[in-house]
């Protein structure tokens, strides 16, 4: 089963579960601010999804501009970026979705399809 961090009020996230619900793919909803992945889950995804840690970070959020991390997040260390994502749910770029193996980041219909659906 996926487990699906979103963020109950997002239009984004709720447009991934509906797509999630229409095509029956089973999916744990978890809300990411209360149930916020630990250290060693992000460090987890960010190794599963063979992307930049950068690319984990809500940049648009209003936690990510209040904290001023644009050039923070340019510059640290993934371990340092990595134990500040986990302080914060805010601060994930969501949904986020892994079954253990794969990982997505964010919304694309293409994307969730691909890595997704039913084959």
């Amino acid at each position: 089963m996926l487990k699906f961090y979103c963020y109950p009020k997002c239009s984004t996230c709720k447009a991934a579960k509906k797509w999630l619900d229409q095509e029956g793919i089973s999916h744990q909803a978890l809300h990411i601010v209360d149930e916020c992945p630990t250290v060693e889950e992000i460090g987890q995804l960010h190794q599963l999804s063979g992307l930049p840690i950068q690319k984990f970070f809500n940049t648009s959020g209003i936690k990510y501009r209040e904290l001023g991390l644009k050039d923070i997040v340019r510059s640290a260390p993934d371990e340092e970026l990595i134990q500040l994502l986990a302080t914060d749910g805010m601060l994930l770029k969501r949904p986020l979705v892994t079954d253990g193996e794969k990982v997505t980041i964010g919304f694309n219909v293409e994307r969730f399809a691909d890595v997704w659906g039913r084959k």
